[in-house]
């Protein structure tokens, strides 16, 4: 009986087994859901998406973005190429699918990446296309060789795209690698590899350089050198691939936005006005000396579709002519009026702020009425420092953009959290537009950026990583002042010290 009862156990168990490996079988099976032959993921399927495809290339995006929807058509017209290939198309909605997104670290958007054999931890990342064209290069460049590069520049010279061709004695050079490495990197710009003796001597050039050339004409020339990397090599292509002064248009705002040349002047004119070619001559003489390390922009204010950029800047149309200088990590702006917008002033403009010795412009909204009368204090450019350094109070200050999401999501938790102190008139919570003021003080990390000054006579700022959320925000306010009141007992005995020495000296004088 105990034998019958043990083989039955047995037989039961292989049954569970068998049904959860055909239920395993089934999962597998099912087909992901498609649009125009590109995968529609989600968490639940992304994983057996990475299993079944060994070269998985997934579109990360958010379906408002303009950008999205160029990447999106990209991506459809890639899938029809790629249809049978071993490469398949993917998407995923990252605004509904935020888990998803925060397991794969994917920050920003539009973002590409390339998983392979299954792997989801070191995908490939792939530039953001600009074509269907581009995804299909960059593919290709992927798993080809320097050598598919080698080609016949009769054509290419006369082509009114950029061409970058490299000029080599040696194709097994590292000169060669660090160019395909480029390649790959840039597929929406054509290169090409020669070692033809013909091209050196039509251009009076040695080996081991990269020509820029556009209809048979050479825009620059860049010799390469042992220690150059592949990164200063797509600087140099970027930068040229862009004329010296770009116009700012919905089409070329992301190509500014994403250049490596971080450092930016804005020339904002009327294109209609009378002096307009004196000013852009001068402007554009200027931009071919300083090529390379400032990136010079040209804003036409009489364009109403220019009015976000110059509102952010805080440009009235009637103030035009003049250039505001502006580097894209701290956001500190630098302005030249109007009535110096000639070559000389433009070029000692510009050398004085590379320098370090341009005067940021200091800039403010006036005082709000009544900006001390809610919860939520409203601070400016010109009253910051003397309320959030006051060594009487424990000031919590959120920095945001008006125009960023990320930043409006704070407000009801930033009123919330004024509500929890407004009690307390030793703690004020306040907030500011970053975008409409200049901070005079450094600042850690990009905004929305909340920050603590505490009541001491030192002047601290304490920046503020926790989670975004009412507890953790009055926990961190709490110890913050417990640690003030520390330091804030050594600094009145330092300041007693100090008086008494004063009155002592006095005495002995």
């Amino acid at each position: 009986m105990r034998r019958v009862l043990l083989l039955g156990l047995t037989a039961f168990c292989l049954c569970v087994f068998v049904a959860a490996d055909t239920k395993s079988d089934r999962q597998e099976e099912r087909p992901f859901p498609e649009k125009d032959g590109v995968l529609q993921l989600k968490k639940g399927n992304f994983k057996r998406a990475l299993r079944k495809y060994d070269q998985l290339l997934v579109h990360f995006y958010t379906p408002l973005s303009g950008e999205g929807h160029r990447v999106s058509a990209a991506f459809e017209g890639a899938a029809a190429e790629l249809k049978g290939s071993k490469v398949k198309l993917a998407a995923v909605d990252v605004s509904k699918e935020k888990d998803l997104a925060k397991e794969l670290n994917v920050t920003g958007h539009p973002v590409i990446r390339l998983y392979l054999s299954g792997d989801k931890h070191n995908p490939a990342p792939c530039p953001v296309p600009q074509s269907s064209a581009s995804i299909l290069t960059w593919l290709k460049r992927r798993e080809g060789s320097a050598a598919d590069l080698v080609t016949d520049l009769s054509q290419s010279e006369a082509s009114e795209e950029l061409t970058v061709v490299g000029v080599f004695k040696e194709l097994n050079h590292e000169y060669v690698q660090v160019f395909y490495a480029a390649a790959v990197e840039l597929p929406d710009v054509r290169f090409a590899v020669t070692q033809d003796d013909e091209v050196i001597g039509k251009y009076g050039l040695t080996h081991d350089a990269v020509l820029l050339l556009k209809e048979s004409k050479l825009i620059q020339a860049y010799k390469m050198m042992p220690e150059t990397s592949k990164e200063e090599l797509i600087v140099f292509i970027t930068v040229y691939q862009m004329d010296p002064v770009t116009e700012y248009t919905g089409q070329t705002a992301s190509q500014i936005l994403s250049s490596p040349v971080l450092n930016h002047a804005l020339l904002f004119v009327n294109k209609s006005s009378e002096d307009f070619d004196e000013i852009f001559s001068a402007f554009s003489s200027t931009a071919e000396t300083f090529r390379m390390k400032i990136l010079f922009v040209l804003v036409n204010v009489a364009e109403h579709r220019n009015g976000r950029l110059m509102e952010y800047f805080r440009v009235q149309d009637f103030e035009a002519p003049l250039i505001r200088l502006v580097n894209l990590t701290n956001h500190v702006t630098y302005h030249l009026p109007s009535d110096t917008l000639n070559t000389e002033h433009i070029e000692k403009f510009c050398q004085d702020y590379l320098e370090g010795k341009a005067k940021p412009k200091m800039q403010s909204e006036p005082i709000p009425e009544g900006w001390d009368q809610k919860p939520v204090k409203e601070l400016v450019g010109m009253n910051l420092e003397k309320v959030a350094f006051n060594p009487d109070r424990t000031v919590f200050v959120l920095f945001y953009l008006p125009y960023s999401k990320e930043s409006r999501a704070l407000f009801p938790l930033w009123e919330e959290l004024a509500e929890a102190f407004e009690e307390r008139e030793d703690v004020v919570i306040a907030r500011i537009d970053a975008s409409a003021n200049d901070i005079n003080m450094s600042m850690q990390g990009a905004y929305p950026s909340l920050c603590l000054f505490p009541a001491l006579y030192a002047e601290r700022v304490v920046v503020y990583t926790g989670p975004r959320k009412l507890k953790p925000l009055i926990k961190f306010v709490e110890k913050e002042m417990e640690k003030a009141k520390k330091y804030r007992v050594k600094e009145d005995e330092d300041r007693r010290k100090y008086i008494e020495d004063m009155k002592a000296e006095e005495l002995n004088v």
